[in-house]
Parts: C-alpha cells; structure tokens; sequence
C-alpha cells in the first residue's frame, strides 16, 4: 500500500493504494521563489520586454493611452502592485495621469464600489487615476470594430476605442475554456458587448445541437483551441501595443512577469504557467482520486471546475474520479445552481445553456457532462440531493466514495491509480 495525505476544508484524509496500482501521484513542480519583491519582478519585466521595445520606445507624451486591468474577482493577481508599477513607467515615459484610464474588464460582472477600486490599485492610484468599469450590456459606450473570420462580431468599450494606446495587464493560469487566462482575454470577452460574449462562447459548444461541448475548449491547449484563437482574432482588431502578465503563487506573490508585444509576452507566460504547473502521465488511467487542495480551494462547486478539468485529462474514457472539495458555501453561482438542479435530463440542460450562455451555467453543464461519459464522485458536505437531476455521485467521505468506487469496477479497488493533492493547480498530460 502508498499513503496519500488529501486536504479537505481545514482537514484532510489518508488514502491507501493497493500494492502495484499507484501509477503516479501529481503535484506541481517545484518553482524557485525569486529573491525579488513583486514590485521589482514587474520593474525587471517592464525593462525587458518580449518582442518589443520598452514602453518609452512605444507610447509618447501627448497620447490617451487605456490600461485594461482585471477585476476584483481576480485580486489574486496583486493588481495593487503591478498597476501601480505601470502608471509609474508611464509617468516616466511623459505620459501624465490625466492622460490615462483605467478600464476594468468586467467581462459580465458587476460595477465596482470606490472600495473595491482601491483595494484593486491602491489607494494612491485610484485617488489619482480615472477609472472605468465596464459593462457589457451599456450599448451607448460600445464601438463595433469588425467581426472574426469565426462570425464574432467585436463590439467593445469605447473608452478603448478612443484612446491612442491601449495597454493590458493580467494574470496568467490555467482557463478551463481559453486554455490560459490574461493575454488577449483582456479585451475578448473582458471589455465586449454582451452579444459579443455570446457568440464567441459558444465556440465552447460542437457545432451540432445537443453534439456536447468542445473537447478541445480546454486548459492548457492553446493552437487547437478554437475559443483562444477567435479572442486573440477580435483582440487584435483593437491594436494593443504593450501587456503585462504576471504569475503568482499561493500567497499572491507575483513571482514571474513577462511585458512586452501583447501576444508574445502572453504566450511567455503561458509556456512558464506550463513549466510550473503541467504534469506528465504515461497513460489515462480508470481511477483518478483527486483533491481541490482544501480550503480556500474548495470553498464551492463554482470553484470545482479548475479540479474537474485537471482530473479529467488523467481519467480514461468510462473511468472514475474522486473529486474532494467540501463546498461550505454550496454552488457558489446562481447560474452553476440553475444547470445542475432545473433540468429534467442533459439534453435539456444543454440546449438552455445554447441558448443563453453565462460562465456559472457552463460550469455546471461540464460537471454534469462529466458525469455522463465518467462516473464522477463528489466528496462535499453538500446533500446528495441538490445533484438528484444529474449522473454525479455526492458522498460525505472518501470512505463511502472509494466503497462505491469499487463497485464501478467489480468489488475492487485494484486498478491502476493516479492521485492528485493539489488537482486544482496540476495539469496532467500524456505523453508517449
């Protein structure tokens, strides 16, 4: 037997292997933390930039130049560090304040309160600086600038439109659609119309109704995936001129950047997310026991897609997975809820998703897709009853779920195995 320690909330449980069926356990690989600050991580990026000159080479006094920042749903990036660093550089290339906005790419998400903006980037910046939230169905403040060779028309903010110079600024992980977040993401969906955000997410979809989703919509693919591919056309109707990507770690330290040309300096970043984060597995295999990380990973079903992408790329088609997230705050989103629990069968599920997309809805429309080629097991402290509509299995413990593990594959457990403690930031992949 191999023991696997899997956190869960603010606990955790022990997983026994049998003898000779462990055939890897999936952590992320270790990353050396840089002996510089955050601060100094982005002044070092924005000194040398990827496949372009530096920010004095690019903007000059006189221009508008619109910074797209993220939200404040994504405040793990620390945009109250690099913001800051980029108004600087600005400042020093003879851009004044007042020749600045900053645009939050909201996507579909709510205005931010004066607190939320300054807790986004700093008190300082945000006393100084004038900032925008987008909002998507404002058709007044929306400029069409083309359509992608896809049938996506790119409706976006107007602020961005007029200004001379636009500048994005991200974080950089996994995204269980794009394949990575931050980048181009930025301005496609970030700063679009809600039609706009409509067509271009059902790219997510086959082409054919009721055909499922689209299995190369996923983390981590990049060149296959269509999704990234139609964002970074729209993206680049609108010209960028520069970007910023930063990565993070648990602790919201940011601890690599990459600025420079607006596409280049993202795909730096997302082959550095891959160094740190992608895992190499042998083969797929039919038992994947995977843990979210525990708290504050597991904190909803919302959250759970991050766990649920991973672990899928490591199961083999018809196989099981143990998904452990406890969910204290239920599903996390309205529109996740509305998937899982109003429709009678998938079918229905799907096409009501087809019909009016939102990023809640998709999440749960995967899990349940999920479930209907795997037989996916959720350990959470959520009723089995709430998941009464769909294939997926909610037990109390790890107990109950290896018991009825086993009884997917003929009263045992002795099956080839891969464990993931961190399922949530390891993606594996297969190689050979």
């Amino acid at each position: 037997m191999s023991r696997h320690l899997l956190k869960y909330g603010d606990s955790e449980y022990a997983l026994e292997v049998p003898e000779g069926c462990l055939v890897a356990e999936l952590r992320p690989h270790a990353v050396d933390v840089p002996s510089l600050s955050s601060a100094e991580v982005v002044r070092q990026a924005l000194q040398q930039p990827v496949d372009s000159p530096r920010l004095d080479g690019v903007v000059r006094p006189g221009e508008k130049v619109c910074i797209v920042i993220p939200d404040i749903s994504r405040l793990w990036q620390s945009p109250q560090i690099y913001v800051p660093e980029v108004v600087a550089a600005l400042n020093a290339c003879g851009i004044p304040d007042a020749d600045m906005t900053l645009l939050v790419a909201t996507g579909a998400h709510r205005r931010h309160t004066p607190e939320e903006h300054v807790r986004l980037v700093s008190p300082e910046v945000a006393r100084r600086i004038r900032i925008v939230d987008h909002q998507c169905r404002d058709e007044a403040d929306l400029v069409e600038v083309g359509t992608t060779s896809r049938g996506t028309p790119i409706r976006v903010n107007r602020e961005a439109v007029a200004a001379d110079r636009i500048i994005l600024c991200g974080g950089v992980v996994f995204h269980f659609l794009a394949g990575f977040g931050g980048g181009p993401k930025m301005l496609v969906p970030g700063i679009c119309g809600y039609e706009t955000i409509q067509r271009h997410h059902h790219l997510a979809f086959n082409a054919a109704a009721d055909s499922g989703t689209n299995p190369l919509v996923r983390a981590g693919i990049l060149d296959e995936n269509v999704f990234q591919a139609d964002l970074a056309e729209g993206a680049a109707l609108l010209k960028p001129c520069f970007s910023l990507n930063v990565i993070t770690n648990a602790r919201a330290e940011i601890i690599a950047a990459f600025a420079g040309h607006w596409l280049a300096a993202h795909r730096a970043a997302c082959a550095q997310v891959e160094r740190m984060d992608r895992v190499d597995i042998p083969r797929r295999v039919p038992l994947v026991v995977a843990s979210a990380g525990g708290a504050p990973r597991d904190m909803n079903v919302f959250q759970e897609i991050k766990l649920l992408s991973n672990a899928l790329a490591a199961t083999e088609e018809g196989g099981t997975m143990i998904l452990l997230a406890r969910n204290p705050d239920g599903f996390g989103n309205a529109e996740t809820e509305r998937q899982l629990t109003a429709y009678a069968d998938h079918a229905a599920r799907e096409a009501a998703l087809r019909e009016t997309f939102s990023i809640g809805g998709y999440v749960g429309l995967l899990l349940a897709e999920a479930a209907e080629r795997h037989n996916v097991i959720l350990v959470t402290a959520m009723e089995p009853a709430l998941f009464a509509s769909t294939r997926l299995h909610a037990v109390p413990t790890l107990d109950k779920a290896l018991e009825l593990a086993a009884s997917f594959h003929g009263g045992s457990l002795a099956v080839p195995t891969i464990v993931m403690p961190q399922g949530a930031v390891t993606l594996p992949r297969v190689i050979g």
